[in-house]
């Protein structure tokens, strides 16, 4: 098998200054986090993507946990988002005592069904939660003027996100808050990572204190106030300098990164387009999505189609996986959901099959790949 034998599903990519940049973190004996690495860091974002206030957390997961405390979620308020998710998304909001209202994916994208919102809205409603599945858009115009129209606050989850555009506006910077993943599976990394970004300003002072366990510890660094203290509800949502500081390195190579993963799913789909219809479907791109190559997937025709491709590519030496099963059939939730049928949110859970995709993977290796998809897709039985 050969090279083949060694491509697994992913492969952190380091850009060569991250030790150089920990250990300068290290050396200023300013390491416990919102030193001058975590500066840079949230000054790239805002100078880049033209975001809001941006806070650095430990994970995706904390700055989720951070919106939904931000948002004031009581017990019995009403969270609507995707069922086709990961389960941080609804954890967030369930620890604060909300109940989790699934909307539907769309027939030609994992993401949320706009069309679906609207008739979910029920007077207990206090947010909408969309997640930009593989760094595609959901339609932010539709989602926004639903959320206007119902006094109803927006958070954007997206994780896999990073350097992608709804109309060419940055996404993370269309609702009122917004969540980034920096986990070692995504494009820009830190091991462990994530952002919180704070779009309406009514949100910015508080997001700063929750921050920093719920004191005003980083006003008081600042000389605006004589001593600080315990001022509202938080937790230890701030990072290490040390995290900071391979995040910046990745920041500073991140158009060199893209670049090389478009190059990737580009390959991927040129190839690919002369699969048999019906074995498998490729991505589709809304016309107001951008596409940052954070993922590419197909979709196939059938459960056992799925099943019998992994094993067909596991057999020839490569590591390709499925991905999210429906949170609303999941054993914590699915006593609390509503019965509603979600079919597209089933068909991705049974059929989606994630591709490798990581910054060092060859031409060489994609197209050994895609030669034994049509392979199969030529064999299977139809």
């Amino acid at each position: 098998m050969g090279e083949l034998s060694q491509i697994g599903f992913n492969k952190p990519y380091l850009t060569g200054k991250e030790a150089h940049y920990i250990e300068e973190a290290i050396h200023s004996r300013k390491i416990s986090g919102n030193g001058i690495y975590t500066q840079k860091c949230h000054h790239f974002f805002r100078e880049r993507y033209s975001f809001g206030k941006c806070l650095l957390t430990t994970s995706c997961t904390d700055a989720l946990e951070m919106a939904a405390i931000l948002l004031n979620i009581q017990p019995g308020d009403e969270v609507i988002m995707p069922s086709y998710t990961f389960v941080s998304t609804a954890n967030a909001f369930v620890l604060r005592g909300a109940r989790i209202v699934f909307a539907d994916s769309r027939p030609d994208h994992p993401g949320i069904n706009e069309n679906l919102i609207e008739e979910l809205i029920t007077p207990k409603t206090k947010a909408i939660v969309v997640v930009h599945y593989a760094g595609v858009a959901c339609d932010m115009d539709v989602v926004m003027d639903i959320a206007n129209r119902h006094h109803l606050f927006v958070v954007e989850d997206a994780a896999q996100a990073i350097d992608s555009y709804y109309k060419g506006k940055p996404l993370g910077s269309i609702g009122h808050l917004a969540a980034f993943s920096f986990h070692e599976t995504k494009n820009i990394i830190s091991g462990e990572g994530g952002m919180l970004v704070i779009n309406a300003p009514q949100f910015e002072q508080r997001a700063e204190i929750i921050w920093e366990k719920g004191t005003n510890r980083s006003a008081f660094f600042r000389g605006e106030v004589d001593k600080y203290n315990w001022v509202d509800m938080g937790s230890s949502f701030l990072p290490s300098e040390i995290i900071a500081a391979f995040l910046y390195a990745q920041l500073e190579n991140l158009e060199d990164i893209q670049r090389k993963r478009k190059q990737h799913w580009q390959q991927y789909e040129q190839e690919l387009s002369k699969a048999i219809l019906g074995c498998i479907a490729l991505p589709t791109l809304p016309e107001y999505a951008s596409n940052n190559a954070h993922m590419f997937y197909l979709t196939c025709g059938s459960g056992e189609i799925r099943a019998a491709l992994i094993d067909h590519l596991r057999n020839n030496g490569v590591n390709a996986v499925f991905h999210y099963l429906a949170l609303h059939k999941s054993p914590f939730y699915e006593s609390r959901h509503d019965r509603r049928n979600l079919p597209q949110t089933d068909r991705y859970s049974e059929h989606l099959v994630r591709l490798p995709l990581f910054y060092e993977l060859t031409p060489i290796q994609i197209t050994k790949i895609t030669q034994l998809i049509l392979q199969f897709c030529n064999s299977y039985p139809n």
